[in-house]
């Protein structure tokens, strides 16, 4: 059904496998920073027109693709689509960003929840099978979610929010209440990112975007087992092909320990992350993906060069020859900035690659 995967060093560098080089792609590749991707926008005359779109959808997705040597292709759409699928009224307003007509706040709303029928999520699933034959062995592509946590923040708080005071007040308030949400969340993402896998996804990242925003004890209650909840469902194979799993918690450095648990192949951590001591400590059971500060890349082309030699130093030389060993994705810390000159991106991807290389043959 599929064309033969050309370039498979970012699902290698998933499984702890040696690659020539360090995989690299970006959060938010498809994005704003590229005059294509604002062309499109134009054209689907929204964020939601572009997302439920096959066609729109599969061209921003391999957009970047084609403008940059990148080693894998991220679905375009959004995190917020499943709570959408619920019933909840996702709208996208202008200026201030996703917003829910409905919130999740009490005991009739929270009762009401349940894991939604997928066939409302089939536009995600057909862009999925389009950009997949689109991408003609290319660069593998990754298929994703907001974690139960995340996507719990914004059904209860309608949005985005500067102090997380709603989801917070129900959390310490009436626990459980939002274990409810969370387990209807945890089971929703799972059946979510299973039938992006079927669909042709050939890795999948769970987006903890909000993790970082909770107390100690708090995370691993309400974030980190209910993350481990959808990985103990997904399909760790489709079609005789592995499937890796990467879990990125931003702000979520601190739990790494914590997080080793976790039953996926890869962890995303921000910038404010020591990569050699993230590898010091996880290096023998995951993956590590990131992680370079995405306002770096504001800086000059010798500086942008420079920041990505450092990132690249301070994992260290990979994982080499037979078996499994540490091995290192690289991307930023978060998704790219929509200011970011875009010839700024090239470099950072010329640098990891043509450097990386290097490293290797020391």
């Amino acid at each position: 059904m599929f064309a033969p995967l050309q370039n498979d060093s970012f699902l290698r560098a998933c499984l702890r496998q040696a690659t020539p080089h360090t995989p690299v792609w970006l959060m938010r590749q498809a994005g704003r920073y590229l005059a294509e991707y604002r062309a499109t926008r134009a054209q689907a005359g929204s964020f939601m027109g572009l997302a439920t779109n096959t066609d729109f959808a599969t061209e921003v997705t391999l957009q970047p693709i084609d403008r940059y040597g990148l080693d894998a292709a991220i679905l375009f759409s959004d995190i917020l689509t499943v709570p959408d699928a619920m019933g909840l009224g996702l709208d996208f307003v202008a200026g201030e960003g996703p917003k829910f007509e409905r919130h999740v706040r009490d005991e009739a709303a929270v009762a009401a929840l349940a894991v939604p029928d997928m066939d409302k999520l089939r536009y995600v699933f057909d862009a999925v099978t389009s950009i997949r034959r689109a991408l003609n062995g290319r660069v593998p592509l990754i298929g994703f979610s907001g974690s139960p946590w995340t996507l719990a923040c914004y059904m209860v708080e309608g949005g985005s929010s500067s102090d997380y005071r709603a989801v917070k007040t129900l959390m310490y308030q009436r626990p459980d209440l939002m274990h409810r949400i969370l387990a209807v969340n945890a089971d929703a993402v799972a059946a979510y990112l299973n039938a992006q896998i079927e669909a042709g996804a050939q890795a999948v990242m769970v987006f903890d975007s909000w993790g970082g925003v909770l107390a100690d004890g708090a995370f691993q209650s309400f974030s980190l087992d209910y993350t481990r909840r959808v990985l103990s469902q997904l399909h760790q194979t489709h079609a005789g092909q592995t499937i890796p799993s990467i879990v990125f918690t931003k702000g979520g450095g601190q739990w790494l320990a914590d997080m080793q648990s976790l039953d996926c192949n890869a962890l995303g951590v921000d910038w404010t992350v020591n990569l050699g001591q993230a590898r010091a400590l996880v290096g023998d059971s995951h993956a590590l993906q990131g992680n370079l500060d995405p306002m770096a890349l504001f800086a000059g082309p010798e500086q942008v060069a420079a920041e990505a030699v450092r990132v690249l130093e301070a994992f260290g030389t990979p994982h080499q020859g037979d078996g499994l060993g540490p091995t290192h994705i690289f991307n930023l810390g978060h998704g790219i900035n929509q200011f970011t000159p875009p010839e700024h991106v090239q470099v950072l991807v010329d640098t990891v690659h043509n450097y990386s290389a290097q490293m290797r043959h020391v």
